[in-house]
């Protein structure tokens, strides 16, 4: 039978792998002897000193000279004893003197000059040597006390891998490993071994993550080999390999009786599967790969260390392999790469550009990144500088045009508009290794645009980078560049917790009194109309932006917002954004939340047009817009500096808490705390995947970015995934990006399930309300385990269920009651048992949010479920849509709903009909919520009704009237006139031309 115990399951199998891999292994009492007999030394010095002199030389006049013993010390002092900082930022120097040595002056033959010494040949990775050590003892900053990391890998004695290794069927074996990192480095703890780690790894046989220097725990990956039947068959024969005898005696040396026997049984067991463990050491520390994501992999981004996921990694690797494979001066080949929005795309065109500069094979390379909008533009310059590139910002088409003719810089940015004045200037820079990466490349980078770029860069090679995959009218934009080159899909980055998942909910306020309003408004607007006006003027209403703009209806959704905002993310630490489809619409929205006063808001937006809606030289009837930009003007002094303030406020304290936009930071917007979008917006195409991306970015207490949709947009996005699964032929499928959004509706159907799986956990205690009892109960550690993870879906799900009015008007107030007070009971025993059994207390945001949702709730004013604004007429669309919502009584409501609009929007064309038909849904509705109608019989009746709109069919209109609408009007009007009067009285002869 197989051991599970930690050593025999996974820290022995790493150290046989890893000496399989190139480690030599050293037992601890060597490895403080090579430290020099101190535990808070991080390097082995013997080791370090060899290699510096074995690997440098100088070149002078045509001899090689030995670098001094004098000057060979320094660079030992310079990388040994680097004095602490602060984690990052010494993290950062070590890394430097890593990759980029030292410089350090001799004399030779009389002449005193500088000369470069390297610490790691990382062009040549046989040059190097590499050593591993386990229980590695270090001491903690101002203490005798000690921590002993698992195993720790090193590069000519530097230390640059530290790992920790935990038993395969412990429950949250992982999170344990991470944690144990995460204090390990902090400032009381061992962070002087932590600067020099580059990679960092908890593995456990089954599963294993990967990170780098002071990565918080969402942010640890999984790494998965793009060519995995590869690396089965490699990996296979590795670890099957036999140990030479010296390797064997290795391990052995200071090994207790129980791990050689350990290691003796694993040796000896004949043929071994390769492990999820082996394969993400394999591929992250074979000497090769580890040098190779160490020195390219790895930027400081606004001081914030990172290390390539794997789609960054291969993405960049097949890049590069595509534009080297050029034969003579012919043109390099480019292509697309689609990374999900939200994945790193920005950083992976940071690590790509540094790919180039550095590749040997590409003389002088110079890379141009093109956007289409100013605020990307921005982003990706900033992104840039923050990672320590220097990099050029074309302000203006004449900027451009004096740092392409002029002196070159390595990395310059630009918006595509300014080729338009270097190309008008006939300039040109013939160079192929001139690399064009374009962000967003399906966006406006074809047609016009992208051909003045090939006029100023006729032989560079271009590289396309998308977040959203392209529309099949956009098929052509990947031909342009090249073909695709690499994929990282939704669906992936979902799977890999590289982003958040999404939920969406769509919410549709009871407008109370709304018909009312829009009826007078109505009557008075059309007052003095012909019939024909009048009917024109209502087909615009029915799809006008003033129907949605509605002062009433602004004021519902706004309230609803606020109290959904208080529910879900007031006291996290969480923001929103708010989608609008206008400058009045926000300002609008902005005059609402402000009377309110229940949530902090800041509009955001370009400026506006003053030329546009002045109608007097009155300065009080400026336009409202004007002066609310005027007002933000003289407040931040410019457009830029307005657009920075809001955005850092928003990303950094704790006001504004929801941010409206119009289009602005619909896209290119990164902010991590951001979970929440409202919509009340039509959007389009990859316009949708765009903007509900903004909250899918990974945050504590983040479980999912939530959409909250007023407008309706779930038919159109699915309408989006079906054109964008239009890649087939390149290998794009449909699964790549469906099921990206999950309805909120069947997370809460989990709900009743989940409560009891709470429950479940107590069933052996006979009185429940018997504290003592309940608290024993959860005295073993794997039950308390299994308490805390059910607790905690069943108060996500509850959380997401109190901030739903169908929940809350569907369920009984009862239930909702017990459902709360169980959540703050359950909370109030895990607490009283941490303390109990002597665990510390965890509060996360997650949980604060919760007990402050329980304490704060009040029920949401009615809204009801909705799809996609689909005209009914369009049968089958509507059908679609329809099988979108689960549940009969669900449907039917959404049936009921669009056939109330229609029927407001086309009263004068039939009334008769339309109102017979709203007396009938207002009735149908009446006896399902007095339940005199089941949920299926409620369905059935809408179902009927919604034919009867859809076709005009009136029980009583004689065969010869069918299919002539006018007549069929006169017949209904006269009919409802004559109702009630005598039979006998003669009928009028009509004729109908």
């Amino acid at each position: 039978m197989p051991e599970f115990k930690e050593y025999a399951a996974s820290h022995a199998p790493a150290l046989i792998l890893l000496e399989q891999l190139g480690y030599e292994y050293v037992p601890p009492t060597k490895a403080l002897s090579m430290r020099g007999g101190r535990k808070s030394m991080p390097v082995l010095l013997d080791v370090l000193e060899t290699r510096l002199r074995e690997m440098n030389s100088i070149t002078f006049k045509g001899q090689e000279d030995e670098f001094s013993d004098a000057n060979i010390a320094r660079a030992v002092r310079e990388i040994a004893q680097v004095p602490f900082d602060s984690l990052i930022a010494t993290s950062e120097q070590v890394y430097d003197l890593l990759t980029l040595g030292i410089s350090l002056e001799q004399t030779i033959d009389g002449s005193v000059k500088s000369h470069s010494l390297k610490y790691i040949d990382w062009e040549h990775p046989e040059n190097n040597v590499y050593h591993m050590c386990d229980e590695f003892e270090f001491e903690r900053r101002h203490s005798d006390a000690v921590r002993r990391p698992d195993i720790v890998l090193f590069v000519n004695g530097i230390p640059v891998t530290i790992i920790e290794c935990k038993r395969p069927d412990q429950r949250g074996a992982i999170k344990e490993g991470i944690s144990q990192h995460l204090r390990n480095q902090r400032v009381t703890e061992i962070p002087e071994l932590y600067i020099y780690s580059q990679i960092l790894l908890s593995i456990s046989q089954n599963r294993a993550m990967y990170a780098t220097t002071d990565t918080d725990a969402k942010f640890w990956s999984i790494w998965k080999e793009e060519d995995a039947d590869g690396q089965n068959e490699a990996l296979d024969a590795i670890v099957n390999a036999p140990l030479a005898e010296a390797q064997r005696s290795r391990l052995m040396a200071e090994a207790t009786d129980e791990q050689r026997e350990v290691l003796m049984r694993i040796l000896a067991s004949g043929h071994r599967t390769p492990t999820p463990q082996d394969k993400t050491l394999h591929s992250l520390l074979r000497p090769e790969r580890l040098l190779e994501l160490i020195y390219g992999f790895i930027i400081y981004d606004s001081r914030i260390k990172k290390i390539a996921r794997y789609q960054q990694y291969f993405a960049v690797k097949a890049t590069v392999d595509r534009v080297t494979d050029a034969k003579g001066d012919s043109r390099r080949r480019g292509g697309v790469i689609w990374h999900t929005t939200g994945s790193g795309k920005s950083l992976t065109m940071v690590m790509l550009a540094k790919a180039l500069a550095l590749d040997p094979r590409i003389k002088n390379p110079k890379v141009v990144i093109v956007t289409d909008r100013i605020d990307l533009d921005n982003q990706i310059s900033k992104t840039f500088k923050a990672c320590g590139k220097d990099v050029v910002q074309a302000r203006t088409g004449e900027h451009l045009l004096k740092l392409i003719a002029g002196e070159r810089a390595s990395i310059v940015t630009t918006i595509i508009d300014k080729f338009e004045t270097v190309a008008n200037k006939r300039t040109k820079d013939e160079d192929r290794n001139i690399f064009v990466l374009v962000d967003e490349s399906h966006r406006s980078q074809y047609g016009q645009s992208h051909a003045k770029m090939r006029v100023v860069f006729p032989n560079a090679c271009y590289i396309g980078f998308t977040g959203t995959p392209l529309l099949k009218k956009e098929k052509s934009t990947a031909d342009q560049f090249g073909g695709f080159i690499h994929k990282y899909t939704m669906n992936q980055a979902v799977q890999d917790r590289a982003v958040a998942p999404l939920r969406y909910e769509g919410r549709m306020s009871e407008l109370h009194g709304d018909d009312a309003e829009l009826d007078k408004w109505f009557d008075r607007i059309t007052e003095g109309l012909t019939p024909e006006q009048k009917r024109d003027l209502k087909k615009k209403f029915r799809q006008a932006e003033q129907l949605f703009s509605a002062e009433s209806r602004i004021a519902e959704v706004a309230y609803d917002i606020a109290q959904h905002f208080k529910q879900f993310c007031k006291g996290t630490g969480k923001k929103a954004q708010f989608a609008v489809a206008s400058r009045p619409a926000a300002l609008a929205y902005l005059r609402c939340f402000e009377e309110q006063d229940e949530v902090s808001v800041a509009v955001v937006m370009s400026s506006p047009d003053s030329r546009e809606g002045n109608t007097s030289t009155d300065e009080s009837k400026i336009p409202e817009v004007q002066v609310f930009w005027n007002d933000m003007m003289r407040r931040y002094g410019n457009e830029k500096q307005y657009l920075e303030s809001i955005i850092n406020a928003f990303n950094h304290n704790d006001d504004p808490e929801i941010l409206i936009v119009i289009d602005k930071l619909l896209t290119g917007f990164d902010a991590p705390r951001n979970s929440v979008l409202y919509l009340d917006k039509n959007l389009k195409e990859h316009n949708i995947l765009q903007a509900i991306a903004r909250v899918n970015r990974l945050w504590d207490g983040k479980d999912y970015g939530l959409v909250v949709d007023y407008r309706g947009i779930f038919g159109a996005l699915n309408e989006a995934i079906d054109t964008y699964a239009a890649l087939e032929k390149e290998g794009f499928d449909r699964a790549d990006i469906e099921n990206t959004i999950l309805d909120v509706s069947g997370e809460i159907e989990q709900l009743k399930a989940r409560h009891a799986n709470v429950w479940e956990i107590f069933k052996e205690v006979g009185n429940k309300a018997d504290i003592e009892a309940m608290q024993l109960a959860l005295e073993p550690e794997d039950i308390r385990e299994r308490f805390y993870d059910a607790l905690r879906l069943f108060a996500n799900t509850l959380q997401l269920a109190l901030s739903s009015a169908r929940f809350l008007d569907n369920t009984p107030e009862k239930t909702i009651h017990r459902y709360k007070a169980d959540l703050k009971d359950f909370l109030n025993l895990r607490n009283a048992v941490k303390h109990r059994f002597g665990e510390a207390v965890d509060y996360s945001a997650y949980e604060q949010q919760l007990k402050n949702m329980v304490s704060k709730h009040i029920g949401a004013d009615a809204v009801q479920e909705v799809v996609a604004p689909v005209d009914i007429f369009a049968v089958d669309a509507f059908e679609q849509q329809l099988e979108l919502i689960q549940g009969d009584a669900a449907k039917a409501d959404h049936i009921a709903a669009r056939v109330k609009k229609t029927i407001t929007v086309r009263m004068d064309e039939d009334p008769v009909l339309f109102k017979r038909l709203s007396e009938i849904i207002n009735e149908t509705i009446s006896s399902h919520r007095a339940h005199r109608l089941s949920d299926a019989e409620y369905l059935g009746k809408m179902r009927g009704l919604l034919d009867d709109l859809q076709q005009g069919e009136r029980g009583n209109l004689p065969p010869s009237l069918k299919g002539r609408d006018e007549a069929a009007v006169y017949f209904g009007i006269l009919g409802k006139c004559w109702k009630g009067r005598s039979p006998k009285l003669p009928c009028p002869r009509w004729r109908y031309p």
